[in-house]
């Protein structure tokens, strides 16, 4: 199928495009130049329409057992908010299923999302439930940094070049594109009785700090070749005066390409008559001073959600403001944690009121869009779907100061929010959604309408009012094949039956490991598994022929020695 878009307001700040021009779709990939307009099969008019690559969420829950042990806790929920908007249980707002979540991606213009927590142990089923997200290419972030065996290898001074092999077999066996840390070393340690390990504090079975643990492993993934830098969920997510942790996270990198994520959980200080404030402009402060630094924000927005997260320690804290009031805490196979806390943001409730206001403070304090990501660490935060909504905040400094004016008034007086102007141009959303996530995923034929990139393509119809803009595009592309397109503007469907003729991709790192690589690691690895190390491997076979997923294998960066 050969497309033709014409006269589109194209924003690609990959090329450094913000004007008008025609983008030709030839099969799978963008052709930006020497193609007869008469070949085309079909003639789309751009005119008074922006368009954009397909979005990437570089950090949402899609996919593993987590999402399952939600679903389970919240179910009895779920079902009575069905019933209330005559819906399916399926299709809740903050837990859809995995078919109904690539269905809302879609419709919003994004075509490729990361879950950034797959527990070895895991990987396979949360690659399998990620399957079910037909015309949504995915990926995963292999979850180390609690594991017996890792924390074993610091304590006992074991080369760095030997922990390099470890890390580089255990992303390439779990078919993963980066490296996740929640928590460094604390969840272990939670499991010995402590309940809040500090950056500095000696883990009380290893002896090793959550710092020692970070430059190991922010080390390691910049010499194994990873191009995404070390994920970092820092310690004490949540707690008032947290940024001392936060920055003691960016000293303990060393250096080191390192991604703080969900940094809005990780930004306050603990000032104010309320005990709690913001400090995102100390955050913004440290990355001016750090350029081996970037974020994303984790943003909440209020209204009913679910937290998850493998912080089984800090999980266990926020489960007296649960809402509604049930939990669960979980082991996993001694690698790490999970803590299910079902949580409701409220407007006019002072905590809740500074953290959005922090979230906002942070995307609006650094100024360069390439070191900011859009998330709302779904759906943690709030689902993903609140991201048109989101776009508006920050594109509307209006639109913002109304919604500043309707939160706890004692949170506006503890954020410097108020007092900034700064509003997001559509170049800076397009920087921010797809050039810099392609970029820092090392995805070279994404992200961008460059001649020779996959086709993923979205046309948004030109608002004054971002959110509708940016929640009902004309037109979404996904390698090619439109799957998702209205003629209105309050309305978008997904074209099922075509991202069902789709294979499913998954985007993984092409390191080069030999099988041999784990031998050092089996019988340490089975004094502390209950199973052998060999079983977490999924070869490309079992990958295409028994998961259902083709695998894209993205260059790697050229490995340290």
């Amino acid at each position: 199928m050969k497309t033709l878009i014409r006269s589109g307001h194209l924003i690609d700040p990959a090329q450094g495009l913000d004007g008008v021009d025609d983008v030709y779709i030839d099969g799978k990939y963008i052709r930006s130049h020497g193609f007869d307009a008469s070949e085309a099969d079909q003639v789309i008019d751009a005119s008074e329409c922006v368009v954009m690559a397909g979005g990437i969420d570089i950090h949402t829950h899609i996919g593993g057992g987590k999402l399952s042990i939600a679903r389970m806790l919240m179910q009895d929920t779920i079902d009575e908010a069905a019933k209330k908007t005559a819906t399916l249980a399926r299709e809740s707002d903050y837990l859809p299923s995995p078919a109904i979540a690539a269905q809302r991606y879609l419709e919003m213009g994004y075509t490729v999302a990361f879950e950034p927590a797959v527990i070895p142990c895991n990987a396979r089923s949360a690659h399998a439930e990620m399957v079910e997200m037909p015309g949504l290419a995915t990926g995963g972030f292999c979850l180390l940094g609690n594991d017996e065996l890792l924390l074993t290898l610091i304590a006992d001074q074991t080369p760095q070049s030997v922990i390099n092999q470890y890390v580089a077999w255990m992303v390439r066996a779990t078919q993963s594109i980066a490296v996740k840390v929640v928590n460094a070393g604390g969840i272990s340690a939670f499991k010995f009785g402590e309940r809040n390990l500090d950056v500095d504090t000696p883990h009380p079975k290893y002896g090793i700090t959550p710092a020692q643990v970070i430059r190991t492993l922010a080390r390691s993934v910049f010499e194994i070749g990873l191009v995404h830098p070390l994920h970092v969920h820092a310690s004490n997510l949540g707690v008032p005066g947290n940024i001392a942790s936060t920055l003691a996270t960016i000293k303990a990198a060393d250096g080191f390409p390192l991604h703080l994520t969900h940094a809005q959980f990780h930004c306050y200080s603990n000032e104010s008559d309320h005990g709690m404030s913001s400090a995102a402009e100390q955050l913004a402060s440290a990355l001016r001073q750090h350029p081996n630094v970037t974020i994303d924000v984790g943003q909440i927005m209020f209204g009913q959600t679910v937290t998850i997260s493998a912080d089984a320690p800090h999980q266990r804290e926020n489960r007296g403001y649960a809402s509604p009031k049930k939990s669960v805490l979980v082991e996993i196979e001694c690698e790490a944690g999970c803590g299910v806390v079902p949580f409701r943001y409220r407007r006019k409730q002072y905590v809740h009121s500074l953290q959005w206001a922090i979230g906002l403070e942070l995307f609006l304090m650094i100024d360069d869009p390439s070191r900011v990501f859009l998330t709302t660490d779904h759906p943690n935060g709030a689902p993903f779907t609140a991201y048109p909504h989101l776009l508006r905040l920050l594109g509307d400094k209006t639109f913002r100061e109304t919604a500043l004016n309707e939160i706890h008034p004692d949170a506006i007086a503890a954020t410097s929010l108020a007092g900034i102007d700064r509003e997001y141009s559509l170049s800076d959303i397009a920087t921010m959604t797809r050039t810099a996530p392609a970029s820092i995923m090392g995805l070279s034929n994404r992200g961008s309408l460059r001649d020779g990139c996959l086709a993923d393509i979205v046309i948004y119809r030109k608002h004054d009012d971002l959110e509708a803009m940016f929640r009902f595009p004309t037109h979404v592309w996904s390698s090619g094949v439109c799957v998702a397109g209205t003629a209105k503007t309050d309305e978008m469907s997904v074209d099922v039956a075509a991202t069902q003729q789709q294979r499913h991709e998954t985007l993984v790192a092409d390191l080069a490991v030999d099988d041999r690589d784990a031998d050092p690691f089996r019988e340490p690895y089975r004094k502390h598994a209950a199973f052998d190390l060999e079983r977490l491997r999924i070869s490309d076979d079992e990958f295409q022929s028994v998961i259902g997923s083709d695998i894209q294998k993205l260059p790697t960066r050229e490995r340290i020695a």
